[in-house]
């Protein structure tokens, strides 16, 4: 514990640094300045909302070692299954692709993505997808891509579904994505505009949003956006962040870079599809402000899409004015408990099953103590 001496001058130096530092704060209120006129009120509006979300890679492994196996599960606000798939940290890419081609045919959200893009391996599909060589081993985080691949892919299945009437898809996180090789993110945004077009053929409106828990560029400017008063009005509204904002905020400058960089003769836009708004969603001032992507291309239409947004997110619970369909979507995906406990019992019968007449060994080593060490806090 700091005794009062060392935290006297603790409180002198921090409060000598925070004064020398006094200027960062004046570049940060400089830059959202722009904001202050630029910020939309949002008036709620009706329709059908869904979202999809990615079982959490932390929270569904199931590791009975030397074996560790993770389950790759998208679940929907309706609580549909969209997809549910087995992998192990071994699992070749040959395997991997037999799951979503038969006789070159896709058979599941993934291969009819690769198919789109014109590839027929994963490995094709990102760098991090590839077999280990003993000179260049497989990267451990493969997985993670994988599952966000797989993702991306439910989400263009979801933008060609029949639907009753206009719609909004929620997507958990960011429209952006580092993992795909080349300019396919690129493609796949504009698969996912030629899904759109074809249903306003059929009458129907589908918007996509993004939305994400984080953000650095909310992180750099939240203070000043309070102390500007910027998003605080008693009503939900909305403000569109500039790509020269977002770049100040990110570490590697390409991952704010948008269509309209590539449009003015710079760098490719590869890894962004979306427009950042910050976006509250509550009539209380102090209400939370949230990072939203919307689709680029509808980047002129975010008044309807935050409409249906903030209708959404009028009824959240348990946590309040944030959109229910993503947290249903959460609850429904979320693998704990008894179903963790069961899906660990598959994994201990099935290496029950390999070892045969030795099994009996597992009788012993589940009454062994993981940790003996923590006897002496007994």
């Amino acid at each position: 514990m700091l005794d009062p001496e060392t935290l006297s001058m603790l409180r002198k130096q921090v409060s000598e640094c925070v004064v020398t530092d006094r200027a960062l704060l004046d570049v940060l209120l400089e830059e959202i300045t722009p904001l202050e006129h630029s910020q939309h009120r949002i008036h709620p509006r009706s329709t059908t909302s869904v979202s999809m979300v990615g079982t959490d890679g932390g929270n569904n492994e199931l590791r009975f070692d030397p074996f560790l196996v993770q389950i790759i599960r998208v679940v929907d606000s309706n609580r549909n299954e969209l997809w549910l798939e087995v992998v192990t940290p071994t699992t070749k890419v040959a395997e991997l692709n037999a799951r979503h081609f038969v006789d070159d045919r896709p058979t599941s959200p993934l291969g009819r993505m690769m198919d789109a893009l014109g590839i027929r391996s994963v490995a094709d599909l990102s760098f991090m997808l590839r077999d280990g060589t003993e000179k260049k081993p497989r990267s451990p985080s493969w997985i993670n891509v994988y599952r966000e691949v797989t993702e991306w892919a439910i989400l263009l299945d979801m933008t060609k579904k029949d639907y009753g009437s206009d719609t909004l898809i929620i997507f958990d996180g960011f429209l952006r994505s580092k993992v795909f090789k080349g300019t396919l993110f690129k493609r796949y945004g504009e698969l996912l505009s030629e899904a759109i077009e074809k249903q306003k053929r059929n009458r129907r409106n589908i918007y996509i949003v993004g939305l994400a828990k984080h953000s650095a560029v909310l992180a750099r400017y939240r203070l000043a956006l309070k102390i500007k008063r910027i998003l605080r009005g008693s009503y939900p509204c909305y403000v569109k962040i500039s790509r020269e904002l977002e770049e100040k905020a990110y570490v590697w400058s390409e991952y704010a870079r948008g269509r309209g960089d590539e449009d003015d003769g710079g760098e490719a836009a590869k890894f962004v599809n979306g427009v950042m708004f910050f976006v509250k969603f509550g009539n209380r001032p102090h209400d939370a402000i949230w990072p939203v992507d919307l689709f680029e291309p509808q980047a002129d239409q975010a008044q309807t899409a935050f409409g249906y947004l903030v209708k959404d997110a009028e009824e959240g619970f348990p946590v309040s004015v944030y959109p229910r369909s993503l947290q249903k979507a959460h609850e429904a995906a979320a693998l704990f408990g008894l179903d963790m406990d069961l899906l660990q019992d598959v994994v201990t019968d099935g290496v029950r099953t390999m070892l045969g007449t030795g099994a009996h060994v597992l009788d012993e080593f589940a009454l062994e103590p993981v940790d003996p060490s923590q006897t002496r806090y007994r």
